[in-house]
């Protein structure tokens, strides 16, 4: 049988078809492997009768939920590759990722009926999407041009269904920004994910009948990784709609849960929570915390708790896995990302490729079957990223004699901002679309709230020119993740005479903290 990712839900359902698989923090729906599994058949038979081909892409536009993952399940078992969006990307974005992912189908909560509306009208020089699902709640009426999701569902037959895929076809492409500031789709089969899947469980120490909160949007690998991690070692996936620290701490202790993963932003926001120790959370073994450094003095807050933080380093295109600090080294060598996962090798290496000695900064470099195929439609990337069998990650790493990783800068300038990525480039070239800039450069700026904030290092053409004026400029046509939380004018941004903006310079010039 070919491995196939979709078939790990039944093979769970087979083997504990009453236990918990899932539960929806948002509806109080809560369903067993064999309900799950039923469910994701019958996705999956819809999609094929009505037309939905192996290799075909769908896009799946949804909060957190149980409709999100029985779609990629069912999607899986088929053979579709699967986009998830970020629904936070304004219908521009969104339109620029289906064009390229050549998207057919689009599955979608009736959240998001507002942009789905946008992009439909744009017709064909919006997206390639011939067919809407809409998964309506809370009395919301169905979008005209689409087809009501448990309409589409119903009829389906809940049998499993013939297996035609797996292996080396792909499973999904998850976008993630370039330093060029357009979207880059990470290309993963079934086996990049397998690998993944495999190597997470067995370095992190999960363990049969775990309880794993995902507060984490599911468009991250961040969080949809552990969900299909949880279904392989047979836990319950605790579904949030959306991060928020009070309903963590009442969940930690109502489900009981065991295992955790929060960017460091949410480890500081459950903090702020007033009379957090009230709640039980003797159960909860640790939290893993990634997307950026975790600060030491956060591990220490947790640690006078009698939590365990680890922090853990992935990548988009290493299908999550790099580097993580066990849980024996966790407490002893604060602010280390650890060593490599167990089906994973690292290097540290300098401007020629050599490996540095420890103490040595120099690029990160990840090797693993679990790291993607390639960047879909775009070769030239590709051939940027993987040379010679290695992921070049494009970050600053120390290792030190015993091994341990140390994340020390990034190559890139890539922002990280409450665990969303925000690449400069992108903002860089909004703000020089206002007549009245002559240049710009953006940079992360220290928050305490978000750990960083996009920053906006301003020379002015038009001397009138206001913060207020490049604010508004930028208001709308991205993301709000991505906007700037300031702006500030200097004469001349320094540059290296290729004319690379200096942004470490302005960095220190600039430290933050940044306005909230």
């Amino acid at each position: 049988m070919r491995n196939n990712i979709g078939l790990f839900l039944g093979k769970r359902a087979h083997l504990n078809p009453d236990m918990e698989a899932i539960v929806d923090t948002a509806t109080e729906r809560r369903l067993s492997y064999r309900e799950l599994d039923l469910r994701a058949n019958k996705l999956a038979n819809a999609m094929r009768d009505s037309g939905v081909k192996k290799g075909d892409r769908v896009a799946i536009l949804m909060m957190n939920g149980i409709e999100y993952v029985e779609s990629f399940m069912g999607l899986a078992k088929i053979g579709a590759i699967v986009v998830p969006l970020n629904w936070r990307l304004v219908a521009d974005e969104l339109s620029f990722i289906l064009k390229d992912a050549g998207a057919t189908v689009m599955v979608y909560g009736s959240d998001f009926a507002d942009v789905i509306g946008t992009l439909h009208e744009g017709g064909a020089a919006a997206t390639q999407i011939g067919q809407w699902i809409e998964f309506c709640e809370d009395g919301h009426d169905r979008d005209l041009f689409a087809t009501d999701y448990m309409e589409f569902t119903g009829p389906a037959s809940d049998a499993g269904p013939e297996i035609d895929a797996g292996d080396d076809d792909d499973l999904f492409i998850m976008y993630t920004s370039g330093t060029t500031g357009l979207p880059k789709g990470a290309q993963h089969s079934h086996n990049t994910a397998m690998w993944a899947i495999i190597t997470f469980s067995i370095t992190a120490e999960f363990r049969y009948k775990d309880r794993f909160a995902i507060a984490l949007p599911m468009f991250h690998v961040g969080a949809l990784l552990p969900v299909i991690v949880t279904f392989y070692i047979g836990g319950t996936a605790i579904l949030m709609r959306q991060f928020d620290p009070k309903q963590m701490w009442e969940i930690t202790e109502r489900e009981k849960l065991t295992v955790n993963l929060a960017v460091p932003a949410m480890l500081n926001f459950m903090l702020m929570v007033p009379e957090f120790e009230k709640y039980d959370y003797s159960h909860l073994r640790w939290i893993m915390s990634g997307a950026s450094p975790v600060p030491a003095s956060l591990i220490e807050s947790y640690k006078d708790i009698g939590i365990e933080v680890h922090q853990v380093y992935g990548l988009t295109e290493a299908c999550g896995p790099g580097t993580l600090i066990s849980p024996d080294d966790a407490m002893v060598r604060i602010g280390s990302a650890g060593k490599a996962f167990f089906h994973t090798t690292v290097r540290v290496v300098d401007d020629d490729g050599k490996d540095t000695a420890p103490g040595v900064p120099g690029e990160l470099l990840v090797q693993s079957a679990h790291v993607m195929k390639g960047y879909w439609n775009n070769p030239e990337a590709t051939a940027e990223t993987i040379r010679d069998g290695w992921l070049h990650t494009g970050d600053i790493a120390i290792q030190d004699k015993d091994g341990f990783i140390t994340i020390h800068d990034r190559v890139k300038d890539m922002i990280i901002s409450g665990g969303e990525n925000v690449y400069p480039a992108e903002l860089e070239n909004v703000i020089t679309s206002h007549p009245g800039v002559a240049d710009v450069a953006v940079i992360g700026m220290d928050s305490e709230r978000w750990g960083e904030s996009p920053f906006a290092v301003v020379v002015r053409k038009d001397e009138d020119l206001t913060e207020t004026d490049i604010l508004r400029h930028c208001d709308g046509k991205l993301a709000r993740f991505k906007l700037p939380k300031g702006a500030v004018f200097i004469d001349e941004i320094p540059r290296n005479p290729t004319g690379k903006p200096l942004k470490r310079l302005l960095r220190d010039q600039f430290p933050g903290p940044a306005p909230e």
